[in-house]
């Protein structure tokens, strides 16, 4: 099969930067690796095709005479091109510049954690806990005002038997015997090879001779947990709210994972919810539309607060109340506005008096009995 051309292999244009290579180099890494891929021969060639492009277009030299001479100019130029034996030391050597931590383009492989330096000088992973999820209901009110909830939920904390050691009063650890120590074992795919994490020993170089019997050697038990979110005012339905270290507890002394708290709000009978502005609808009376009036109705704090009719108000018209709305988040003396659209009722029961006053009233007026349509575009714009 031909070779494709170093520049689309990476997909970057021929003027790309250092940089811009590096990145794009990095992001086929990751995704075409062999160990995220096992037994993908496709994946391993796409791997080893995008570090051939890399080790020549990283290459000031090699790169101009690839633009130059293509192929044929880079055969024999430390293996790249060609049938020639491939020789990428020079592209694992900028490995720590492309990744900054060696390890870090495999995080997404074998997990993520901080890392620690111990007695005897190996690094280890402090392996980060899990981030949790909490779904919270609350009502219209509680988002329009802000409030404060207490929330219960299981996360795991560390054990109060072992200290969060996994280690039985009295035992201890000893070396694994499948890394010797090390908390690394070597792997190899094709002509690529890695330390990653030992699976045994979890990286930490040892395991326990005598696990704890309350947390079974993991040093974690399930806990309840109660704590109180509050809630800022304003906040909008699925929104998120962070609480940080409220997660699992990592194992063995690791960080503690982040709580994310999704907000639910529900719906309102009344009122309906736009951005910071809000939205409802009364009814008004023919004397009300035709005559105008003063009314008094209900905010979202539940105020009594005035709105004017105006005189000749049609059926469908949307009134606007300045800042009658949502608060901004972080911006509590800042509110949205509120549209209310008024829906003229008719009366169905009429008395006789009333009938002769409408019949009065249509005389006076002069009712047209031949109406033409209304164009289509007033009603849009109403």
């Amino acid at each position: 099969m031909a070779k494709r051309d170093y520049y689309e292999v990476l997909g970057v244009p021929r003027g790309a930067s250092l940089d811009e290579i590096k990145k794009a180099y990095r992001k086929l890494a990751v995704q075409y690796h062999p160990d995220k891929n096992p037994g993908n021969k496709e994946a391993e060639e796409k791997f080893k095709e995008a570090t051939e492009a890399y080790e020549v277009l990283s290459d000031p030299k090699k790169r101009e005479t690839y633009d130059q001479f293509g192929f044929a100019g880079v055969e024999g130029m430390g293996g790249a091109g060609g049938g020639s034996p491939h020789d990428f030391s020079s592209v694992f050597r900028d490995f720590e510049d492309i990744f900054g931590d060696f390890s870090g383009i495999f995080d997404s492989f074998f997990g993520t954690g901080t890392r620690r330096r111990s007695g005897t000088g190996r690094t280890t992973t402090l392996q980060r806990g899990a981030d949790l999820r909490y779904d919270l209901e609350i009502d219209f009110k509680d988002a329009v005002n802000g409030t404060k909830v207490e929330i219960s939920y299981n996360r795991n904390a560390p054990c109060g038997i072992c200290g969060g050691t996994g280690v039985e009063l009295g035992g201890g650890r000893k070396t694994c015997p499948t890394c010797g120590g090390t908390g690394q074992i070597r792997r190899s795919s094709g002509f690529f090879s890695i330390a990653s994490s030992c699976p045994h020993c979890n990286g930490e170089g040892y395991i326990i001779d005598h696990p704890c019997k309350h947390c079974g050697g993991s040093g974690l038990l399930k806990k309840l947990q109660k704590i109180k979110v509050t809630i800022p005012p304003g906040i909008e339905d699925g929104k998120r709210i962070t609480i940080p270290g409220q997660g699992d507890a990592g194992p063995n002394g690791g960080p503690s994972g982040d709580l994310y708290v999704i907000i639910h709000v529900r719906p309102h009978e009344y009122f309906e919810r736009d951005g910071n502005d809000v939205y409802c609808a009364i009814p008004i009376s023919i004397t009300q539309a035709a005559l105008g009036a003063e009314l008094t109705i209900r905010n979202l704090e539940d105020k009594k607060i005035r709105l004017v009719i105006p005189p000749g108000t049609q059926n469908g018209k949307i009134l606007r109340l300045k800042g009658e709305g949502f608060p901004y988040p972080n911006q509590p003396n800042k509110k949205g506005d509120m549209y209310i659209k008024v829906f003229v009722q008719v009366p169905t029961r009429l008395s006789s008096r009333a009938k002769a006053l409408l019949r009065e009233l249509a005389e006076i007026e002069g009712e047209n009995t031949e109406p033409h349509p209304i164009p289509l575009s007033e009603l849009r714009n109403a």
